[in-house]
């Protein structure tokens, strides 16, 4: 009877060495889990500011250009000619 005692005390000892290592492995992925949420949130709120960034540039080089073209209009008739010959030109030689 001994024998069988001491086999389920070894049992017992290593389903308690189980259920303590998925305890902890548990504890980790908890762990992983909240910091990848965090750096995700954190990516996701610098990608909204470098969006709203580059919105804002363009919106300010959009300003720049209407301001050129009102201020100085045939100047830009005349780069618009020019590119559109260049365009043109390079579009018939593919």
């Amino acid at each position: 009877m001994t024998m069988k005692a001491s086999g389920h005390e070894t049992i017992d000892q290593v389903a308690g060495k189980a259920h303590e290592a998925v305890d902890r492995a548990a504890e980790t992925a908890g762990k992983a889990e909240e910091y990848t949420r965090e750096q995700a949130s954190r990516a996701e709120e610098r990608v909204r500011e470098v969006a709203v960034h580059g919105r804002q540039r363009a919106d300010d080089v959009l300003e720049r250009v209407s301001t050129h073209v009102r201020e100085n209009p045939l100047m830009s008739i005349g780069i618009a000619f020019i590119a559109g010959a260049l365009y043109s030109s390079l579009r018939r030689r593919r």
